[in-house]
């Protein structure tokens, strides 16, 4: 599309969106005055909208309204409208120079901190959460969330997942699953399943390439309706694949539900057991219990000479989790068949469930077998 074609077209979404009122800034302005973004490239518009952070989860019924009324216009494009927030930070009672003033504790006190506030939103019927967390990305934490819960499902447990990486969802590419969820009554959701599982995630409900644009609040927003607003039905556990790091996602999971206990996956690598610690003391400091730490991509077996390889390294993690004095679950080695079953959409655990020799489902089903241990314990089924 030429310059001059493109600008006409903003012109003339920008003169439809003029008869549409949201909420701006503390006041109802018209939607055209809320546009953060406009692109339009190969026959897709993709449409940012700004609204209010308190506001914005209750908007969905507008976001939809807009987007219909320009398909009808615009036939022609593949149109997504999106909804964003942006909460501007609360004002400083206390200049930061005078809370430098201020009179200093005594010697070996603090001041008493207040307990967490959670709002319990565990859906009806199930009986445990469980975080599958890394801190950071890249480590196969999604990975090891899919095979473990096959791992619980060969325990005789109904598991489901929550694929709770809002700008990266990867649940329905590595289930090859990419239907719409359907809403019987325009309220709550039904899960899809597979495989005996049962699955959600935001890549479900969006286009599969559309950028998420959303800010802290919108995404809080979303990781709470997959879990409240789905229904679960009966289940002895769901576990959340988090987004990584420590950020509000994972605050508002950790603080808002009542979790069963978490695992952290790393690499063994020094920079990804840094943010794997961090996310250690994040649950720690939330009240969460740590079921134990995985080595991820521990050693390799070479198919050629069949040594070891420690490719990134090995023990890192073990050695983390004896230092924080937590669990240590046990290691996977990396293995060709575990790409080959993720991009197939096929879970490895599901591929060879009846070889138990194999060295990535043996792993799994090693540290599948502590993780059911820990549930028995705690009596959460």
């Amino acid at each position: 599309m030429t310059s001059s074609a493109e600008q006409e077209l903003n012109t003339r979404i920008l003169a439809h969106l003029r008869q549409y009122q949201l909420p701006r800034d503390g006041q109802e302005v018209s939607a055209d005055q809320s546009v953060a973004a406009l692109t339009v490239k190969d026959k897709h518009i993709r449409l940012v909208l700004e609204v209010d952070a308190k506001a914005g989860p209750v908007l969905e019924d507008q976001r939809r309204l807009i987007e219909k009324s320009l398909q009808d216009i615009f036939s022609h494009y593949q149109i997504l409208v999106i909804l964003t927030a942006h909460q501007p930070a609360p004002a400083l009672k206390t200049p930061p120079h005078a809370a430098r003033q201020s009179a200093p504790l005594s010697e070996g006190k603090r001041p008493p901190r207040k307990p967490l506030q959670k709002q319990d939103i565990t859906p009806a019927g199930v009986a445990a959460i469980i975080a599958v967390a890394s801190g950071k990305g890249g480590v196969g934490k999604s990975t090891t969330t899919i095979n473990l819960a096959l791992t619980l499902q060969q325990q005789g447990l109904r598991c489901g997942i929550i694929d709770a990486d809002i700008y990266g969802p990867s649940l329905p590419m590595m289930f090859d699953l990419y239907e719409k969820p359907d809403s019987p009554d325009g309220k709550s959701l039904t899960p899809l399943e597979k495989y005996n599982l049962k699955l959600m995630s935001i890549g479900l409900l969006v286009d599969a390439e559309a950028p998420m644009i959303w800010r802290g609040p919108m995404v809080q927003s979303a990781v709470i309706q997959m879990i409240r607003d789905v229904n679960w039905g009966k289940l002895d556990v769901l576990l959340i694949d988090m987004p990584p790091g420590t950020g509000d996602a994972q605050l508002t999971l950790a603080q808002q539900l009542r979790m069963t206990g978490a695992i952290i996956v790393s690499t063994p690598q020094d920079l990804a057991l840094l943010d794997a610690r961090k996310a250690y003391h994040m649950f720690a400091k939330t009240h969460v219990p740590v079921i134990g730490m995985i080595e991820n991509m521990s050693i390799l077996h070479c198919p050629h000479c069949a040594q070891e390889i420690d490719i990134f390294g090995r023990g890192g993690t073990k050695a983390a989790a004896e230092k924080l004095g937590c669990p240590y679950l046990g290691d996977v080695p990396l293995d060709i068949a575990l790409r080959q079953s993720a991009d197939q959409g096929v879970p490895l655990l599901y591929n060879y469930a009846q070889d138990s020799e194999h060295p990535v489902a043996k792993a799994y089903q090693k540290i599948g077998q502590h993780i059911g241990q820990f549930l028995a314990q705690n009596q959460r089924f």
